[in-house]
């Protein structure tokens, strides 16, 4: 563990503690990353490092006075956090507008007004547009933090104003021993490593939430037992998952994760499967579906995963991408 007690990110977190040290801040910061990787994490240790009012050393904040409290619950009068409304929603130009509104005024009790921007790449055209003139005029006063999953999904004037930090997933061995420090036990650490995809904050998560495990427990049974169904159930499936967007979007991430493990086992791959809780399962199915289709499948739950993004009919994409599966009883 490092000085702003974040699990991994040992580079970045020496990197911001040494700006903040020698106050050689920059404006504005883009932290990408998968989701769960520590990009909040992370912008909001150097939000307490530039405001904590008994730091344990230069750019190190305590994480236990008032003002590194009221940072890591989002409460403080000078700072402001912004994101869609729902996970997969949009960041609307209204929005950024209130951001531009919130730098106008001098900090009240800190040295700094500072925006952290989630998932930014939610946010629609107009919107990184709107951010665009704060980013070129900001006042001295202002701090921007924005995360996204990577750059390429930003507008290229948003990604030139800000320093760029990467941040990677780390090693499965790492995560799980992250979990298993923390008092998870070691076999369920062990699935939740590979699950997370070296995701320490997804991984944590779901550690306490029983009910996602027990989503994805119940959304793995479904698929097999979709592989053995006829049309009319499969189409009868279709139109129950289709009624709720997220839930659909939920299940589809479960599901190419578990056709991504039959296409590696159907390909020769000798590496263990990120489901390792069905491991046996996988491979007997990989002897039942070879390598093109378990990639024909692959892509085209990743295609359903593009498209549901793009608002087309749900109810027609779930048919269309069931009735492609193959029949394995």
């Amino acid at each position: 563990m490092n000085t702003w007690n974040i699990f991994g990110h040992d580079w970045a977190v020496e990197m911001l503690q040494q700006h903040v040290a020698h106050n050689t801040l920059r404006h504005a910061y883009l932290l990408t990353g998968p989701s769960g990787v520590g990009r909040r994490t992370l912008a909001i240790r150097l939000a307490q490092a530039l405001n904590c009012q008994t730091p344990k050393a230069p750019g190190v904040p305590c994480q236990a006075c008032r003002t590194c409290k009221q940072f890591e619950a989002g409460q403080n009068i000078d700072l402001m956090v912004i994101q869609a409304e729902a996970e997969g929603g949009t960041l609307k130009v209204e929005q950024v507008r209130e951001v531009t509104k919130f730098l106008s005024l001098r900090p009240y009790s800190s040295p700094y007004k500072i925006v952290i921007f989630l998932r930014f790449q939610e946010a629609n055209p107009n919107a990184q547009n709107a951010l665009l003139k704060t980013l070129e005029e900001a006042p001295s006063h202002a701090l921007l933090l924005l995360t996204a999953d990577n750059a390429e999904q930003l507008l290229p004037t948003i990604i030139s104003r800000c320093e760029i930090l990467r941040l990677r997933p780390l090693s499965v061995d790492a995560v799980t021993d992250f979990l298993a420090a923390r008092g998870v036990e070691p076999g369920k650490a062990r699935l939740l490593g590979h699950l997370s995809g070296g995701r320490p904050g997804f991984a944590l998560r779901l550690s306490a939430d029983e009910k996602a495990l027990a989503f994805r427990t119940e959304k793995l049974d479904d698929l097999r037992a979709l592989l053995a169904a006829r049309r009319r159930e499969r189409f009868t499936y279709a139109e129950k998952l289709s009624k709720d967007k997220d839930i659909f979007r939920q299940t589809l991430f479960i599901w190419l994760s578990y056709w991504r493990d039959v296409l590696m086992k159907a390909s020769g791959a000798a590496l263990e499967p990120t489901n390792i809780d069905r491991a046996d399962e996988i491979g007997n199915l990989s002897y039942d579906i070879d390598r093109p289709q378990a990639r024909a499948i692959t892509e085209g739950v990743e295609k359903a995963l593009d498209r549901l993004d793009k608002n087309v009919n749900a109810r027609l994409l779930a048919e269309v991408m069931l009735m492609d599966w193959p029949m394995v009883k």
